[in-house]
């Protein structure tokens, strides 16, 4: 089943006729009634799904630490990357998270 009229063309329009799921054309008065058959005329059907929850922590000690102090909890220690966050022109941007609390922050020095 398509979702134009194979007489004129026209888009063909959902309708219900006599408790049927049908398409039909507003312009030449066609019917598919095979419409209940196909994707469109179908229930979605709930599927439940497992989320996975990963634990990012282990990817943060792979990363170089500094001597950087803590803006929420005063640790003195930081996990650090660069990112170009800008043109290509400009200086990368420094981001840091605390080794403590895993805060994160950025460093434009």
């Amino acid at each position: 089943m398509g979702m134009f009229c194979p007489k004129c063309g026209s888009i063909l329009i959902p309708k219900k006729d006599n408790n049927r799921k049908v398409m039909s054309c507003p312009s030449c008065s066609y019917k598919d009634t095979k419409a209940g058959e196909s994707k469109l005329g179908g229930k979605v059907r709930d599927r439940q799904r497992d989320i996975e929850v990963v634990d990012r922590r282990d990817e943060l000690e792979t990363l170089p630490k500094t001597d950087a102090e803590c803006p929420k909890c005063g640790n003195g220690k930081a996990y650090f990357w660069m990112l170009q966050t800008r043109a290509s022109d400009e200086p990368e941007t420094k981001f840091l998270k605390c080794t403590k609390c895993l805060h994160t922050w950025r460093d434009y020095n």
